[in-house]
């Protein structure tokens, strides 16, 4: 059996090593568009800010484990332009030669990921001005840095801006953050996200909120400032985190089903609607377990465990992917930002009917030196009383509690039954009634 994967990164490579692990005498080519396999882009930010020292640091396993201990024909250089379903192949350029290549196959993992959106804004071409999303792509970042770079501006105010932010004041630079968004952080409610903005001044980011970027300026070749459709400012550098979008524009003609955002449509199985052909990680959809239905959330764990189960059934095995509830966190400074389920713009959009509180607490025994407050913010829905959702923000705490919120929203459980959950306690890592419980005895 001939097996072809687009995509070399965590997706494609977690189903490539259940494919040759299996007992399927499989023949798998990875054809991968950059150099480097199986990375961990989320590490990126921190790479820029100094905490991790080698951007090769990142990389999970080097090629060769998978050509020489494997046998996987893992190839670099190699976009993918076209596939043909009903021949059975695919076709692309060898970008370091500029040679075309097609391949044939019996069954097809597209493990193509996502792309930064960078917008035509005008003089986009300028000298530095970048996006992250590779690891090429911070080491361009971490050399222009090296040069009389003081002022930086960050353009999006999500997961991967707060972060670059993060990192870059560590690293000693000004940092201003603009963002179409009324309030920074917007995947969360607002009194979330006004905990992030405060942290944003007491560390000293500049937010610029509800402002267009329209242009960036420049001299000799080089950026200048930025442009919004209210203001000028001045930038040494500008990074782009806007946000990702699916790398499927190659699959036009195919008839392979889309999502609204431009994601592969896939069944539990990691299936597509074309016979053979599967998807999996940033690329695909994934179903949301509390909206029931399909979502783009693309986060490495949903690529690993959804790479991992095409891999199984592509070798022949069944095994079926149960679903997100949309979990995720990160830090900002001093503060933990963590969230699962809905928030209250996304129940209102669904059309439910809930309710929701926020409260502040203390995530372990008040008296300990250690106790810092915690925020969280929880939602149900009122007819059933099943929790829709949790978000927290604090110094510590939060992971904890957004993870066992995880779990009861895997399991559609009530409040109720959430004040009866048996949670471990004493004095340094808890209260005797923990947050979460706190919170389902007041909703």
């Amino acid at each position: 059996m001939k097996v072809v994967i687009i995509g070399g990164d965590a997706a494609g490579m977690s189903a490539a090593m259940q494919i040759v692990r299996s007992e399927t005498k499989a023949d798998v080519t990875v054809l991968e568009q950059g150099a480097v396999y199986s990375y961990a882009q989320c590490g990126l930010p921190y790479y820029l800010g100094g905490i991790v020292d080698d951007a090769h640091e990142l990389i999970a396993r080097p090629i060769d484990f998978f050509r020489d201990k494997h046998g996987i024909d893992a190839r670099i250089y190699h976009q993918v332009q076209s596939v043909d379903t009903e021949h059975q192949t695919v076709s692309g350029t060898v970008l370091d030669s500029g040679e075309t290549f097609t391949e044939p196959y019996d069954k097809l993992l597209v493990a193509s990921g996502a792309a930064p959106i960078f917008p035509p804004f005008e003089g986009r071409d300028l000298a530095g001005i970048h996006v992250l999303k590779t690891i090429p792509d911070a080491e361009t970042i971490a050399k222009d840095l090296e040069e009389d770079v003081l002022n930086v501006t960050v353009i999006g105010g999500g997961y991967i801006g707060l972060e670059v932010a993060e990192n870059l004041v560590h690293d000693g630079r000004n940092v201003r953050l603009i963002d179409l968004a009324e309030r920074v952080g917007n995947v969360y409610d607002a009194e979330i996200s006004e905990k992030i903005a405060a942290e944003a001044e007491k560390q000293g980011v500049d937010l610029v909120l509800g402002e267009a970027v329209e242009a960036f300026r420049g001299e000799n070749g080089r950026v200048t400032g930025v442009s919004t459709d209210k203001s000028d400012y001045n930038a040494d550098m500008v990074i782009v985190a806007i946000g990702v979008k699916p790398n499927t524009a190659f699959l036009a003609g195919t008839g392979i089903h889309l999502h609204e955002s431009g994601a592969i449509r896939v069944d539990p199985y990691m299936q597509t609607n074309i016979d053979h052909v599967y998807a999996a990680g940033d690329c695909a959809t994934q179903y949301h377990r509390i909206k029931q239905k399909d979502d783009f959330v693309p986060l490495g764990t949903h690529a690993n465990k959804q790479g991992r189960i095409a891999g199984v059934n592509i070798a022949g095995g069944s095994k079926t992917f149960h679903g997100i509830v949309g979990s995720s966190i990160m830090q900002f400074f001093d503060l933990t930002i963590g969230k699962t389920g809905l928030s209250e713009n996304e129940a209102k959009n669904l059309g439910i009917d809930y309710r929701a509180i926020g409260f502040e607490t203390a995530p372990i025994a008040h008296y300990m030196p250690d106790s810092r407050p915690i925020f969280l913010r929880m939602i149900k829905e009122k007819e059933t009383d099943k929790l829709l959702g949790v978000q927290g923000a604090g110094e510590t705490g939060v992971d904890k509690r957004v993870d066992v919120a995880a779990t009861a929203l895997y399991h559609g459980m009530t409040t109720h039954d959430m004040e009866n959950l048996d949670i471990s306690y004493a004095p340094p890592y808890n209260t005797a009634w923990d947050p979460i419980q706190q919170g389902a005895r007041r909703l």
